[in-house]
């Protein structure tokens, strides 16, 4: 069974969720108290941390900073909805989902094993989806391992990152439309006004570099969504 550390002050919610999860399979455990929620983070005995972004005397976003210094645990954080620029800020800090205030604790458990699918092997029934390294430019991603290097050196990345990349690497030179990446890396349907693929692509430019031997590595189509270069596109 899968361990979940939920970090939330709400303590009828923490409840909830661990009726909801327990039957799926999960132990749950919960901390109340941000200071306290982000050393049981750092143990590195939990699958994956549920985290809200308001909590007394050190914010979510706070809390999510200094776990990313050290873990790549899969992090899910509760927002306030309505709260765009949260769920944009938390992304960009390395969240690798979210989900906003109030909930339906099914849509929880739904985005909690879209998470799990991303952690495990790469689901993907196309003929190259047994690929189990891709090497493309300066870098190689490896699914057995499920590292990402860069000119030899590692690259940390999310879980979601990870399966974005993958994906792009795996159809380059191919235009990916925001809702089949939407649909194949977060498993789910893209929403209105959901920037969430957008703020992982930016992520993994940051992280890649924008260019590669002088073109642009992963490409906007306007209107449409993102697709990772050749060389020859451009020459």
């Amino acid at each position: 069974m899968k361990q979940i550390l939920v970090i939330d002050d709400d303590k009828e919610l923490c409840e909830l969720l661990s009726e909801f999860l327990g039957p799926e399979g999960f132990i749950v455990e919960t901390v109340h108290e941000p200071h306290r929620g982000l050393l049981r983070a750092l143990s590195g005995e939990h699958w994956l941390v549920v985290l809200d972004v308001m909590l007394p005397g050190m914010t979510g976003f706070e809390l999510l900073r200094s776990l990313r210094k050290i873990s790549r645990v899969p992090v899910l954080m509760l927002t306030a909805r309505g709260e765009d620029i949260d769920r944009i800020i938390g992304l960009e800090m390395g969240a690798d989902d979210y989900l906003p205030k109030p909930f339906n604790p099914r849509e929880l458990v739904a985005r909690i094993h879209a998470i799990g699918r991303r952690a495990g092997p790469v689901d993907d029934k196309s003929s190259d989806s047994s690929l189990s390294r891709i090497e493309l430019d300066d870098i190689v991603i490896d699914l057995a391992s499920r590292t990402v290097k860069q000119g030899g050196a590692d690259i940390k990345v999310t879980a979601v990152e990870f399966a974005l990349l993958y994906e792009l690497l795996n159809k380059a030179g191919r235009v990916m439309s925001r809702e089949e990446l939407t649909k194949k890396v977060l498993g789910r349907e893209l929403e209105i006004f959901d920037r969430s693929i957008d703020v992982h692509i930016s992520s993994l430019r940051k992280k890649l570099g924008h260019k590669i031997a002088e073109r642009e590595r992963i490409k906007t189509i306007r209107s449409v969504g993102y697709l990772y270069t050749l060389a020859q596109e451009e020459g």
